[in-house]
């Protein structure tokens, strides 16, 4: 537990988190009053625990249970009146010898039953009365719902294979992952086939890919059950149930245990900020109230999501979401988390139509301290049960301290995610001609981050791929990638969007403090968006996939950007460069359009003029002699192979000025290189 002594990390009672930003001296009370109501908060929970890993394990009694001679079954519902099990082993009809008995003053219901009433895949729900009505309502500790093809409507099944469920073969890879090298993925839309992938299909055909590609960790979309597909599963119905649209729990268990043979951390999409308003399929209204899980009136409504809003004040909510937390890790071995909406949970407004450009608006009445004092502590859990998952939030209002340990003054998140990057690249592709590209900002934009805090930095999400969007790829060759990517039929539109396109992945990935992040398919710069079927598209899946041929098709240009986005994720994993220290500029020129930085033993030169190459161009850079070892001009990765890499380069003194060393370059236009100092 957090406690004051923690607090007190000198004498004058001042958080590291100030220390780290005197800018925050003036909030000092405020920070120091939400690190208390943290450990208030608590202690209110561990009256009778010993630990939050021992208070968070609601999944381990309430839902259903196989025990040696029964099944029993536990429901949390204060509101209710009676409630009835109901099922496809009743003709789901109401039965005296089903009927819940209220154990507690909590609203705890319990059944015990032989062991002969229910089986493996039996139907069930519950029927839910309170006074003045009633409903039928899936258990919320559901672990495996699935949706009638025939109705739409969602149910719970009974999983309890005869034989043992899956049994995990692999160990978590053993080395901890401190440079998360992140590929964000989706089960569903991640074959080529238009249709619904599965967690076997994933497994058998994209996980290859993915560790070939050199990614140490995998991001997962949309795992727990959802009712509509299309909300990419940011809309959750059912917190502990995998959802069953790509398979069982245990197909997903074996693409877990597979990952980790690979040497992949795996983490999951993590929605705590909202719920879905459905009765029947999720958790709203279901003991009769809102304010069993969420807020009442407008407070418990997400305007822009239309969504309800959980109540983290309430300590029955708090239990009901730690435990979530805990049994993704335990039950599937998951290596962590990335939470969404985090933005949302931490301001009554929900971060809309609010700018974050004074630090005053992180400090005010505005904050939902309930929500923060959540977050803080369901970082603290995830970290009890397992030390080394990585956590990270989705948070673009940039609050001070969320990645900052808790005793320090933070919430205790890992890392947080660099949501202004991608605005920044598409705001300038979209609204500057590329002479006009600023070095100065493009490094300011790269590198101001707290130094207190790890970002997750990417140049592109899924978000960016969502119709209505556009990728970077398609930003810079629009309807030319349909008629021009043939490797014998390139313009200077493909040529400029292959260029830059390797630029600006090479330039996110090695400023980057903390890890990077690639939606599947930018890699290689996948040319179309992603549409979920729905009515407006008569219902088409055709969209919603991944065309993996593109990258395979040896006539095609797709296989130059996956080639480059592999070799350079494998220099930055083999030589720990994120790990290096903070890059360090070393030249920007106005006009020539030309950035260089190095970070430990490696030169990065970035060459970004549209249509000038530099003979002889003269970088300041350390006493020594270097060679290249990555270019974009390579045509390996669809380059123009303007380069001589074999030679070495040694540094010299210039006349005007013998105390500053400098490299002699040949300077492509939109290029860019990587040199190694020998040692």
């Amino acid at each position: 537990m957090i406690t004051n002594k923690h607090i007190k990390q000198s004498p004058d009672n001042v958080p590291q988190l100030i220390k780290n930003d005197p800018y925050l001296k003036s909030y000092k009370d405020t920070i120091i009053g939400r690190q208390q109501y943290i450990i208030k908060k608590e202690k209110q929970l561990l009256k009778r625990y010993k630990s939050l890993s021992n208070f968070a394990n609601g999944h381990l009694y309430y839902g259903l249970h196989r025990k040696k001679k029964s099944w029993i079954f536990r429901e949390w519902a204060p509101n209710a009146t009676q409630i009835f099990l109901i099922g496809s082993f009743s003709n789901w009809q109401e039965q005296p010898d089903l009927q819940l008995k209220r154990i507690n003053e909590q609203g705890t219901w319990e059944i015990e039953l032989p062991l002969n009433t229910l089986k493996h895949l039996d139907y069930y729900k519950l029927k839910v009365y309170w006074p003045n009505g009633g409903g039928d309502r899936i258990p919320s500790y559901a672990k495996y719902v699935v949706q009638d093809p025939t109705t739409k409507l969602f149910c719970a099944r009974v999983w309890q294979p005869t034989t043992r469920s899956y049994k995990f073969k692999h160990p978590v890879p053993t080395q901890e992952i401190k440079s998360p090298i992140i590929y964000e993925t989706h089960i569903g839309m991640a074959q080529e086939e238009p249709k619904v992938g599965s967690y076997n299909e994933f497994r058998i055909k994209i996980l290859p890919k993915i560790a070939e590609a050199g990614y140490n960790t995998l991001q997962i979309m949309g795992i727990g059950e959802h009712p509509f597909y299309g909300s990419f599963g940011y809309q959750v119905s059912n917190f502990f149930a995998p959802s069953s649209r790509f398979g069982t729990p245990d197909e997903l268990k074996k693409l877990i245990d597979e990952a980790h043979r690979l040497g992949l951390y795996v983490i999951m999409d993590l929605v705590h900020s909202h719920s879905v308003k459905n009765e029947e399929e999720g958790i709203a209204n279901f003991d009769g109230t809102v304010y069993q899980y969420f807020h009442e009136g407008d407070r418990g409504l997400h305007s822009a999501w239309d969504t309800l809003c959980f109540n983290y004040q309430n300590p029955g909510v708090l239990h009901y979401l730690l435990s979530n937390c805990k049994y993704w890790l335990e039950e599937f071995k998951l290596d962590g988390y990335r939470f969404d909406g985090v933005t949302s949970m931490l301001y009554h407004h929900h971060g809309l139509s609010k700018n974050f450009t004074h630090y005053d608006e992180y400090f005010n009445n505005d904050t939902d301290q309930d929500a923060l004092a959540y977050l803080a502590l369901a970082n603290k859990l995830i970290h009890q049960v397992n030390p080394a998952a990585i956590t990270i939030a989705e948070d673009m209002s940039g609050m001070p301290g969320l990645a900052v340990p808790l005793e320090h003054g933070g919430c205790g998140f890992d890392y947080k995610l660099g949501m202004g990057l991608p605005d920044f690249w598409i705001k300038i592709i979209k609204e500057q001609r590329d002479e006009q590209w600023s070095m100065d900002s493009i490094w300011y934009e790269l590198t101001n981050r707290r130094h207190d805090e790890k970002v997750i930095s990417y140049c592109e999400s899924h978000d960016q791929a969502l119709v209505g969007d556009k990728t970077i790829i398609f930003r810079l060759m629009d309807k030319d990638i349909y008629y021009h990517m043939q490797t014998n039929d390139r313009n200077i539109i493909i040529d400029r969007g292959i260029a830059l396109h390797k630029m600006i992945r090479l330039i996110t990935l090695t400023t980057a403090r903390g890890g990077y992040l690639n939606f599947m398919g930018n890699e290689f710069g996948h040319p179309e968006w992603i549409d979920f079927p729905r009515q407006g598209n008569n219902w088409s899946y055709h969209y919603a996939r991944r065309q993996w041929h593109l990258v395979n098709d040896p006539d095609l240009c797709y296989q130059y950007l996956a080639k480059f986005d592999q070799a350079m994720i494998q220099l930055v994993k083999d030589n720990n460069l994120l790990l290096m220290g903070d890059p360090a500029l070393t030249w920007t020129h106005y006009n020539d359009h030309v950035l260089g930085f190095s970070r430990g033993k490696f030169l990065f030169i970035f060459n970004f003029d549209p249509t000038r190459s530099y003979t002889d161009y003269s970088i300041p850079t350390p006493a020594g002699t270097y060679n290249i070892i990555l270019n974009t001009d390579d045509p390996l990765y669809g380059g123009l192979n303007r380069i001589d890499t074999k030679m070495n380069y040694i540094t010299f003194k210039p006349g005007h000025d013998k105390n500053q060393n400098r490299l002699s370059l040949y300077l492509p236009a939109r290029t860019a290189l990587v040199l190694q100092k020998h040692e």
